[in-house]
């Protein structure tokens, strides 16, 4: 769900999708699983949210994924 209207902000693609830029700013060009466990110090994210929240990134042109399998930014 990208905008929840009936459930907390925090379970929404949309701030999940903001966690993996921020560490994405903090590091750029990650491998996937090296950014979730990233991720996974902070939140308390799923696997499922996560690869939504990659797909949402990638579809809206902000993250990709480069030559070595890496997820960089794209901004």
């Amino acid at each position: 769900m990208l905008l929840p209207d009936n459930i907390h902000p925090e379970l929404s693609i949309y701030y999940n999708g903001a966690l993996v830029i921020k560490k994405l700013k903090e590091q750029n060009g990650q491998y996937i699983l090296s950014l979730y466990e990233n991720i996974k110090t902070t939140t308390d994210m799923s696997f499922p949210t996560f690869i939504l929240c990659l797909d949402w990134l990638f579809l809206i042109n902000v993250a990709e994924v480069n030559e070595s399998g890496r997820v960089e930014l794209c901004i």
